[in-house]
C-alpha cells in the first residue's frame, strides 16, 4: 500500500470512529446529552434518527479505509455529508441561534471534508 493509500486509509478509520462514537453516544444516551450542555431537547427520536444515521456513515467510513481504492466511489456521499452538515451549524452560527454544542463538531466536520477532498483527488494507483 502506498503512503496516500495509508493515508487516506488513517484518515477514515479515524472518521468512522469519530462519526461512530457520537453516533452510538447520541442514539443511546440524546436527552442526557443535550441536557448536559443546557440544550432544550426536542423529541428523542429527532436526535436518535441523525445519530443513526450518523453510525450508518461510520460503517461506510469503515469500507472506504479497508478498500481505499475500491471504494473510492463513496468519498462523495462522505463530502456530502460533511458538507450538509457544516452548511446548517455555520449558517445558523453566524445567525446567531444555535447552542455551542454543535459548533466543534461542525469545526471538526469542516477539516473531515476538506480532508476528503483531498482523498478523492488523489490519484488512483
Amino acid at each position: 500500500m502506498s503512503y496516500p493509500i495509508k493515508l487516506i486509509s488513517s484518515l477514515f478509520y479515524i472518521t468512522a470512529v469519530y462519526d461512530g462514537v457520537l453516533g452510538i453516544a447520541f442514539l443511546l444516551f440524546p436527552t442526557s446529552l443535550l441536557e448536559a450542555f443546557k440544550v432544550a431537547a426536542p423529541h428523542p427520536g429527532y436526535i436518535q434518527f441523525s445519530a443513526a444515521l450518523l453510525v450508518i456513515f461510520a460503517l461506510m467510513f469503515l469500507s472506504i479505509a479497508r478498500r481505499p481504492q475500491r471504494n473510492r466511489n463513496l468519498i462523495p456521499y462522505g463530502i456530502l455529508l460533511k458538507v450538509s452538515y457544516c452548511g446548517v451549524v455555520f449558517w445558523y452560527w453566524v445567525e446567531g441561534g444555535i447552542p455551542f454544542i454543535w459548533k466543534p463538531f461542525a469545526i471538526f466536520d469542516a477539516l473531515f471534508g476538506l480532508l476528503f477532498l483531498w482523498a478523492y483527488l488523489q490519484p488512483v494507483e
